[in-house]
Parts: C-alpha cells; structure tokens; sequence
C-alpha cells in the first residue's frame, strides 16, 4: 500500500449496526475484534479500506466490518481482490478466507496472488473443517478426521497453508490464533509490508472440530507449547513467570533444528538462533517444525519485502501512456482492419 494518511478512529467506528452471527463460541468472533481493535492504532481509514472474502463462515466478515466490501464466490476473492487493488492502488484491501475456501477450490487464485505480490493482506482462518457446509474434511484436517464426509477417518495428508505461502512465493508469512492476545502485532507486521502479507489464523470451530488446536493453544502450559518469534531476538520459549527455559538452534550434522536447554542469559553459548525474519530457508524450517517435539512457530515467520504486482503494474501503465492522449475511434481503427468496397455484382447489403 503507498504511504496513507493517518486518521483517529475507535473500535465503534468500524462496527456495522449487523447482527454478528457466527456460532457460540466460535474463534471468528475473537478475530472480528482483533481486526477492529487493530486498524485504529494503525491510523486506517475506513472511507479507504475494502474487505473482500469468498465463501464459508470467514468470509462473512465484510458484513461486519463499517468499510467497503465484496462477498464474492467460492475461491475467487484473490482474483476480485486483485482486481480492485489494480483499478485502486491506493485501496487498503484485506482478503479474508478459509482453509477451505481458500485451499481447495481457491488454492490456484490463492497461487497467483502470492507469486503476483499483489499488495494486501490476507487473512486464512484455519479451522481444519468446513464449517459452514455442515463438517465435512477440508484441504487442512488432520489424518483420521472424522467427518460426514469422512465417515471412518480422512486418510489425506493435510495441506500446511503457511508452508503453501512459502512455496508460492509469498514475501510475508505470519501465524496467530484467534484468541492470542499477539494476533494484533502480527496484524500490524503485515499491514507495514509491502506486497502480498499471509497470516494463517489458527480459529476453533466450536461445533464440528472443538478445540482441535488445544495442544498448543490453551492457557495451561502455552509457553512450553508456543514460540513466538521476533526479528533479532533470540528463540526463546517456556513458561514466562519462571523463566524460558528452552531455545531453538541448529542441529549443524543434520541441517535441521533441535530443541536445546537454554535461559536468557546463556542461550548464546546454548547455540539458539537469533530469528532472522528475511531467512526464506529458516522460515521454511520454522514452518515444518513438527509440533510435539517442537512448538508451534508463531509470529511473523518470513518478511522479505520485494516491489509489489501492483506498484509494478502502475510504473508499467505510466511508461506506456507517457506522452500520449487516449483515442479510442482511432485504436478500433487501427492495426489489421480493412474495407469492404461494394460492387455492381456483390453489393454490401
């Protein structure tokens, strides 16, 4: 997004005078307010501001939010997306979709967006089900997830939508829950870059997969179970009224990473490694760490900033249309056109 103007607004000026309606319960309420609480201290404008999503229980956030929207079709967000961040630049557009929506049918739009760089920010609830159509498995449930659509147990191997970013070219990755009192600083880390900004939501569905991210999300125990990175600082996780107690570093004989003992005043000679966020392989590695033996990476994972699709195509336009009026008789009428003349034996009509 190019630099916006900042203005002073409260939480209640992007609030909708809609009936929030999402089940009891549901981790898509939590999210609402981070979103809402976070664009005032960003300085946003509402009159400058779109939300677009496709369909499924996320994407019907545009309704309650007080800016422009478009609820779009099923996977097709990133296209209309694109498009009005195109005919707008100066649009402040958020994308909001679903493991589903965005990673079944809408994983070739959501591809493109993100190799593209197109200048949003996109937010992925990922709830490991569809929630909407009723439970059945979605691109991101885990193996032996029982739905109606998987009656004795989903023998897919789940998608990792982050590690899916990565791999489409995505310059920011991120990782929150939706009632992690951090979401709004990885909100905040995306909105500052410029391009393409994913964040997966990790969102309980409190009717058809409940509590499902649990072992890593709940209150009890969380430090030992969450690592939560930052740019220049050493990854550090545990139990923060103790004292962390455990580090991330580099397993050199293996390439890969290891779990060390480490506490903030030796974690240098334990070998943890300092979180560099424009480290596309460390990102990849974070990415993967396989939770149990590892925590759960969160944060802002990778921020490599690169011109945006859409700053490019705005240099573009203005190259070509330098010095020259718009004719548009005289485009229709130039290039491979011709005249039909009529004759005695072929009249025109």
């Amino acid at each position: 997004m190019n630099e916006m103007t900042k203005i002073e607004t409260t939480l209640k000026d992007w609030e909708t005078d809609q009936e929030v309606r999402w089940c009891p319960g549901c981790g898509d309420y939590a999210i609402l307010k981070a979103v809402q609480r976070t664009l005032p201290q960003l300085g946003c404008d509402p009159k400058n501001t779109v939300f677009i999503s496709g369909i499924g229980c996320s994407s019907r956030f545009p309704y309650y939010m007080e800016t422009y929207g478009f609820h779009t079709i099923h996977g097709r967000a990133p296209a209309v997306a694109t498009g009005a961040k195109l005919a707008n630049p100066e649009l402040d557009i958020w994308l909001v979709t679903g493991d589903g929506d965005g990673l079944s049918i809408g994983g070739n739009h959501m591809l493109h967006v993100l190799r593209r760089n197109v200048n949003m920010q996109i937010m992925l609830f990922n709830n490991e089900i569809y929630g909407l159509t009723k439970g059945q498995f979605s691109p991101t449930s885990r193996e032996g997830t029982r739905s109606p659509s998987t009656p004795v147990g989903s023998v897919d191997r789940p998608a990792n939508p982050a590690s899916f970013a990565l791999g489409a070219g995505a310059r920011f990755v991120g990782r929150g829950f939706d009632v992690s009192k951090n979401l709004p600083d990885v909100l905040k880390a995306a909105h500052a870059h410029q391009g393409a900004a994913f964040i997966e939501i990790f969102q309980n569905c409190i009717v058809y997969n409940k509590d499902v991210f649990n072992d890593f999300a709940a209150p009890k125990g969380a430090g030992d179970r969450q690592l939560w990175l930052e740019h220049g600082k050493p990854m550090l996780f545990g139990d923060p009224k103790t004292g962390l107690d455990k580090g991330i570093a580099l397993d050199r004989e293996g390439l890969s990473l290891k779990v060390v003992d480490a506490t903030e005043d030796n974690w240098e000679e334990a070998g943890v490694l300092v979180h560099d966020a424009t480290s596309r392989v460390i990102a990849n590695m974070l990415i993967e760490m396989p939770f149990g033996p590892f925590p759960m990476a969160l944060g802002v994972i990778y921020d490599d900033p690169r011109p945006s699709y859409s700053e490019s195509v705005a240099q573009e336009r203005a190259k070509a249309t330098e010095g020259k009026q718009a004719n548009l008789a005289k485009l229709l009428g130039s290039g491979q056109t011709w005249t039909v003349e009529a004759d005695e034996g072929h009249p025109t009509d």
